[in-house]
């Protein structure tokens, strides 16, 4: 039997009237899960935001909130069952938000968020796949090409030491091309590694560029001329000019780290208030 108008007109008001019910009870949830999370209540705090998406769906608040409290009880490096979940608990709540409509900063925000827990995951194909999103949404941001720069480093370092002590390498010894087996493995990891090691540099220059003073990049780009040096294995020059500009890079890092420390050593210390 099909509802009558009057029922329909019944059915209508009665949703009406359950709308500020609703938004009145996210609010309440949206607030105790904060209360919760700002005295280190996790669990509690969890509870309230993930109801408080249940009660409106269309609130990127809430679920940005949700992933923080997954992250904040998450432990990087910590390969367990319990610590995987919580992780990908949160890399969940900032996938619905980076599919949604939202605007503003939480879409740079949570593609960020992906990218740090799977770069802890060590799942850096993925952790770099949405720091580039991150880098699409702001490029103005130096954080994430800093990222990309560290990933395409480990990418490439990791491979060309297990290569070089498979050899029986020592650390200030360069790949030799009259060396067979040497020349052998530089051709290998160049084919590997170069377009990592070129990347790396492209974006680690970029965070510099936006970030002038930026030494946590500049000491990862002195690495990342480091690996390509190693791989300018059949031209003697561009090993030097690599190794000398990696050196610049030291150098500059140390000024900057000097100038800094020196800033803060200047800082006015507070004065204590007088007794009254």
């Amino acid at each position: 039997m099909k509802p009558t108008s009057i029922q329909l007109a019944a059915l209508t008001f009665l949703f009406l009237l359950s709308i500020p019910v609703r938004a009145q009870s996210y609010r309440i949830e949206l607030n105790l899960g904060v209360e919760a999370y700002k005295n280190n209540r996790y669990d509690e705090a969890i509870q309230h935001f993930r109801k408080a998406t249940e009660l409106d769906a269309s609130q990127t608040i809430a679920r940005m909130y949700l992933a923080t409290a997954y992250v904040s009880q998450y432990i990087p490096g910590v390969d367990t069952k319990d610590n995987t979940l919580l992780a990908e608990q949160a890399i969940e709540q900032y996938q619905q938000v980076l599919d949604s409509d939202a605007v503003g900063d939480s879409k740079i925000n949570s593609a960020k968020g992906i990218a740090y827990l799977y770069l802890n995951m060590k799942k850096f194909e993925e952790s770099k796949y949405y720091y580039q999103r991150a880098s699409g949404l702001d490029p103005s941001d130096p954080e994430p090409y800093y990222f990309i720069g560290v990933i395409d480093w480990t990418d490439s370092y990791q491979p060309r030491m297990e290569e070089r002590a498979k050899l029986g390498m020592r650390p200030e010894e360069n790949l030799n091309p009259r060396k067979p087996d040497q020349r052998k493995a530089c051709d290998e990891l160049r084919a590997k590694n170069l377009s990592s090691v070129e990347d790396g540099i492209e974006n680690l220059d970029k965070a510099i560029q936006l970030r002038p003073g930026y030494d946590d990049a500049m000491a990862y780009l002195n690495l990342m001329y480091r690996e390509r040096a190693d791989l300018d294995c059949e031209d003697p020059a561009a090993r030097k000019q690599d190794l000398k500009t990696a050196d610049d890079w030291v150098d500059k890092t140390l000024a900057i780290k000097k100038a800094k420390a020196e800033k803060a050593n200047r800082q006015p210390v507070p004065m204590a208030p007088s007794p009254q």
